[in-house]
């Protein structure tokens, strides 16, 4: 099995569709060329931001297949989520991802009919998993959303015995003591990148070496920043970076958070289009203001990361 970590940051991207909803799989390319113009060389696909829930099995191979091939002549790394209701499904996207040469694959447990124990969980983790036994696997803990909630040390302690391709889990759940038992199990043995941004300066704190969030998008400035503050202790302003961070993530939700991040997204030059229903999207007026209090706070000129 080849070696993958998460380093620095992966966006959860967006899956791009037109004005009516149908894929516009002609904006990856665009998406993969705004992201490594600021410093990012991996994504995370497929995933919450990337409204998985909401695309049909035919829809996820397509995007799959399509960030494959930009993959192969960026060279940006692609992990994609496989995660479904389904299991069935899941595997198939797995083995699609093995195929395309996936750094890795992810999967949120099933959350309509959920595992009610450790060891169903882990069971249906190593269903799909197994579908591509020679990429990195891991789970993604999402409990807000999943509605699943077993503590990722003893997670992976089981799924360590029944899963050889586990390489670690996508942390996106809050409780940062967990995530330290995580991080030191087994001598630091796994990866666990970080999945919530208003927490990450936190999150570095507890050893993390790199995660996956959907504000990576459009805001990577203050975050590798931060990464960089951080690491020559640095914290004073590393402090100022997060809460720069935390002031367009309130800007951006209050109107609906993933439609206006991808209604920013479009203002950015990437027009990767609404969300579908269940998801709103904002109205022109609601953009308009959106833009002028990202403007105030001076987002438009920190933003974006240049390296000395």
């Amino acid at each position: 099995m080849p070696v993958f970590k998460f380093h620095g940051l992966c966006p959860a991207t967006h899956t791009p569709f037109h004005a009516d909803g149908s894929l516009n799989l002609a904006v990856v390319e665009k998406q993969a060329a705004y992201l490594q113009a600021r410093h990012i060389n991996a994504v995370f696909i497929g995933g919450t931001t990337g409204e998985s829930t909401s695309l049909t099995l035919a829809e996820r191979l397509a995007l799959g297949d399509r960030w494959a091939q930009v993959a192969q002549t960026s060279g940006i790394q692609v992990v994609v989520h496989v995660g479904a209701n389904c299991l069935a499904d899941a595997a198939t996207l797995a083995a699609q991802a093995e195929k395309n040469h996936a750094a890795a694959i992810s999967m949120i447990a099933p959350s309509y009919f959920k595992p009610r124990t450790l060891e169903d969980l882990v069971g249906c983790c190593e269903q799909v998993a197994r579908a591509a036994a020679s990429t990195p696997f891991y789970y993604y803990d999402i409990p807000a959303l999943t509605g699943i909630s077993f503590p990722v040390d003893q997670f992976l302690t089981l799924a360590a015995q029944r899963i050889p391709n586990l390489a670690g889990v996508k942390y996106s759940n809050p409780d940062l003591g967990t995530y330290l038992l995580g991080r030191q199990l087994a001598g630091g043995r796994f990866d666990l990148p970080w999945g919530i941004d208003e927490y990450f300066l936190s999150a570095l704190a507890m050893g993390a070496q790199g995660g996956i969030g959907s504000t990576y998008n459009f805001s990577a400035g203050p975050l590798h920043r931060m990464i960089d503050a951080f690491g020559r202790n640095d914290l004073a302003t590393a402090q100022i970076e997060q809460a720069r961070l935390m002031q367009v993530i309130r800007i951006v939700a209050q109107r609906g958070y993933l439609g206006s991040a991808k209604a920013l997204m479009t203002h950015l030059g990437v027009p990767v289009g609404p969300t579908r229903l269940p998801n709103a999207n904002p109205d022109a007026a609601s953009v308009k203001a959106m833009l002028t209090e990202l403007e105030a706070i001076g987002f438009f000129q920190w933003k974006d990361y240049r390296k000395d």
